[in-house]
């Protein structure tokens, strides 16, 4: 059985605490809600730091430093800019820990290249940065939803 949502954000909230160290988000698709999220347990502001939505292409290089030429390049919906989305939002958060995700919630937006459904993540750590890809069925609320949980999932899973 996989954990909830808000059991992912209170093992989150106890490890990064464990830790005195902070995370951040950079979100496109879900636009704010993992911050959301983490933000509905009080005492939040002990490990999160803040969150970035970043649903225009120009948000993206203005709030995290993405060149336009990698989103022009690959598209903002890609690992790179997954990859890029994640490393910015550790930077200008000042943060130890991040998730990013860039996808297409739908129900329009979609391609046969990247389906309604496509969505990329991106967790930077103090290891380094980490991607990966997921297609999630089901309408806009379920993709958001479901890229919510595992974007947690992900970040939980290397701490």
């Amino acid at each position: 059985m996989t954990k909830t949502t808000p059991q992912l954000v209170e093992a989150l909230a106890t490890a990064l605490k464990a830790r005195a160290q902070f995370m951040a988000t950079a979100e496109s698709c879900t636009g704010g809600l993992i911050a959301g999220a983490c933000t509905e347990v009080s005492g939040s502001s002990e490990w999160f730091e803040r969150g970035f939505v970043t649903y225009s292409n120009a948000a993206k290089s203005e709030l995290l430093g993405i060149p336009a030429a990698l989103i022009e390049e690959h598209g903002a919906v890609s690992e790179p800019v997954a990859r890029a989305m994640a490393a910015g939002a550790v930077v200008n958060a000042h943060a130890h820990w991040s998730v990013a995700v860039t996808g297409i919630a739908g129900p329009t937006g979609g391609s046969a290249e990247k389906p309604v459904g496509t969505v990329w993540f991106g967790w930077a750590t103090p290891m380094g940065v980490f991607t990966e890809h997921q297609h999630f069925d089901g309408d806009r609320a379920a993709v958001r939803q479901a890229t919510v949980a595992h974007a947690l999932a992900g970040l939980l899973q290397r701490l």
